[in-house]
This record gives C-alpha cells, structure tokens and sequence, in this order.
C-alpha cells in the first residue's frame, strides 16, 4: 500500500516530465534538458520559447486542472454518498458554459474565466437555495436541484447558440469541448489561486468525510454539524472547479474516474483519498492532454479524450453497481 501510494503522489511529476519530450515540434532530450538546466538565464531561443512559454504552462495548468476536479468528485461522492457523482452534478458545467457562450456571443469585454466562474457559482448557488428545507441541506434534494438547474443553463445556452454569430458560435463550441491550446502563464496564475483555495480546505478537513460519508445521523451523534460541513465542501469543490473550468472548458469525466481508480488502490478512507484523487487526476489529466496535443498531428479538445475513457469505465462501473469501489 504504502508503495502503490507513493508511486500514485509522484505520478503527476512523471507524466509532466514525459511530457515535455513529446510535442508537434521535434525536440531531442538533450535540447529539453539545456533548456530546462538554463530556464533562468533568459536566453531567446526557439526550443526555450516552446518548453517554457508552451509547453510547460500547458502541463502545469493541465495538472491543477485535473487535481481540482478529481478532488472535488472525491469529495462531493462522500457529502452526497454517491458513487457516480461527478464535479459538474449541481450544474457547475451547465451555468459556466452559458456564461462562456454569453461572454463570447455579445460581452466581448468581459473575460470567459470571470463569466465561468460567475455563472457556474450562480448555479450551485441557486442548486443549494432549492434545495434548502429547513435550514438543512438535503443531499438528495440537492442533486436533484443541480439537475434541474443543469437543465435550465442547458436551454439558456441553447438559445445563446440559437442567435449568436455563426463564427462567435464555433468559439463556443469549441470551450464547450474542453481544451488547453491556450494555456499561458497568466491562466496559471489566476486558475492556480482558486484551485488552492478551494483544494487546501478539504485537503484539511479530509478526515471529516469520512464522518459524513457514514450518514446524516450517524455524523451528528459523533458531534459534526453536518449541514455546516456539507456547505464547506461543496463551496470549496466549487471554487476550485469553476477556476478549473473558466480556463480549461468544460471536461468531463475526471472527477469520476479518478477518484474510483484511487478507491480501488487505496480504499475508502478519504485521509489517503484525498491526496491521492489530488494526485492521480492531476497525472490523468496530463496524459490525456499530451495524448490530445498529439493525436495525428492534431490539438485535439482534451474533453474528447476524457470521453472516450469515461464512457466504458462508468459503463464498468455500472456493471459492478458502483459498490466494490466505494467500499462498501
């Protein structure tokens, strides 16, 4: 166990040192070596403008990218205590794709992150006030709230698609898909901070999931507000994903697939989970975005490659009736 984990926290450094040998523009190992041994002393150089302004931030951003939404499905399957839930099941997808598609289509001076993560947080926030009774969170209640507000952002960004501009309208369709093509240091730095901000707490306060992941009455009788807790986490889960989303799009499947191939290895207890989900979506994502940067010569949408693994593992995982890997 111990080696299988160490192996899992060291995998993102793996992938993203694979990665940075594999590119369009052939480069030999010891061209990336000189760069990256001389990455300070500001030489100007094709090979060091394509490692360090192309590359590197692109792998970088595509493991907080894949760190954030593998946590934050981690963590929402244990407030929810549901296996096949996914970062994006309070509407999180739904309401930053209609602020992405609004921002493109007719407020060209307001940025996709700041649109992304102002409509995605509306619509958890919206998905929480529905499913409020009480002064209580119902879990229940609260997935059902995120599909209805899921469905609503659906048709708000079908009429968006429905009037824009043709051109305006392939953009959209294209955030839509999920990618990293435009990955610099400035998205970094800005989808960085909300990742961290959002992934420190639960990382902290992991040991807590497990409490609630045992039941309502039984995390009361152990002294934990549940309701108070349950807020916190998926506040956090959704800072962190909206940051992801609003430079990433919108990429599926990480956040189930990731956390359920840790569960497997690791177990239940969200003490390890946690900081290997962390881990693990952070090398997942890594490998598919290289994987999407170089498939035939083309950048393809890395949403299409997250697809294309996670439609046959959630079938698998229907097959087993999601129980082995949830530790039950």
């Amino acid at each position: 166990m111990i080696i299988k984990s160490a192996i899992i926290m060291i995998s993102p450094f793996m992938a993203a040192g694979a990665a940075l040998f594999w590119g369009a523009y052939d480069l030999s190992p010891s061209q990336v070596l000189e760069v990256l041994l001389n990455m300070f002393s500001g030489a100007n150089t094709p090979e060091a403008a394509i490692i360090i302004d192309i590359r590197l931030p692109r792998i970088i951003l595509a493991g907080l990218v894949g760190m954030a939404l593998s946590s934050s499905g981690a963590t929402l399957q244990a407030v929810l205590r549901n296996p096949l839930v996914d970062p994006f099941i309070l509407g999180i997808s739904a309401g930053s794709a209609f602020g992405c598609a609004i921002a493109i289509g007719f407020l060209a001076w307001l940025p996709l992150q700041v649109a992304a993560f102002v409509f995605g947080g509306l619509a958890v926030l919206l998905a929480c006030m529905m499913a409020r009774s009480g002064g209580e969170i119902s879990r229940l209640a609260l997935v059902l709230s995120g599909v209805i507000v899921s469905a609503f952002f659906t048709a708000l960004l079908s009429i968006v698609k429905f009037v824009v501009d043709p051109l305006k309208l392939q953009s959209i369709v294209y955030w839509l898909m999920g990618s990293f093509a435009l990955a610099d240091w400035h998205q970094v730095k800005t989808a960085g901070i909300g990742i961290i901000l959002g992934c420190l707490p639960v990382y902290l306060l992991r040991w807590r999931l497990n409490v609630i992941s045992m039941g309502d009455d039984e995390a009361r009788s152990l002294g934990v507000n549940v309701s108070r807790k349950r807020i916190i986490f998926i506040a956090c889960s959704t800072l962190a994903v909206t940051s992801a989303v609003a430079v990433s799009g919108i990429i599926g499947w990480i956040g189930l697939i990731a956390p359920h191939l840790i569960r497997m290895i690791a177990g239940p207890d969200h003490r390890r989970l946690i900081p290997l989900s962390m881990a693990g979506g952070a090398a997942f994502m890594i490998c598919a975005d290289t994987v999407a940067r170089n498939l035939a010569g083309l950048d393809v949408p890395v949403g299409i490659i997250t697809a294309l693994a996670g439609a046959p593992f959630f079938i698998y995982l229907m097959k087993r009736g999601g129980r082995e890997s949830w530790g039950q």
